[in-house]
């Protein structure tokens, strides 16, 4: 079992049923998704609340802590993106595995710590 982190895209996708993710392909890993994604994606997708698709997302994944500490590193690296750099010192506090977003930039990074980024769910077969 992997612990994997969602970027935001990814979870909107996921709300949105388009793209490689599903909710099957991710049954056998422990999921993490940041407090500020829950608000990207209600916003993006024009979720009103109460609404009992984002319910099961926040019961069924993990959520990080986003606090003064993970602010203050996200105001100085890795990228120049403030949310970028918000999900992946959320990934690395929660000691992921895994990084899966479709952001390109993040994607250029491979690595963010001990976190590997990837795009597609192949490396779960592993």
């Amino acid at each position: 079992m992997a612990r994997v982190f969602l970027d935001a895209n990814v979870l909107i996708d996921l709300l949105e049923k388009r793209g490689q993710v599903s909710r099957e392909s991710l049954n056998d890993h422990e999921v993490f998704i940041s407090p500020l994604s829950v608000h990207i994606s209600a916003y993006m997708t024009k979720r009103k609340v109460p609404n009992s698709e984002l319910a099961v997302i926040v019961d069924d994944f993990t959520i990080t802590v986003f606090d003064e500490r993970i602010c203050s590193k996200a105001l100085q690296n890795p990228t120049t993106d403030f949310e970028d750099n918000v999900q992946l010192h959320s990934a690395a506090e929660a000691d992921c595995d895994f990084f899966l977003t479709n952001d390109k930039q993040i994607l250029n990074l491979k690595f963010f710590g001990k976190t590997k980024i990837i795009k597609d769910l192949i490396v779960f077969s592993l």
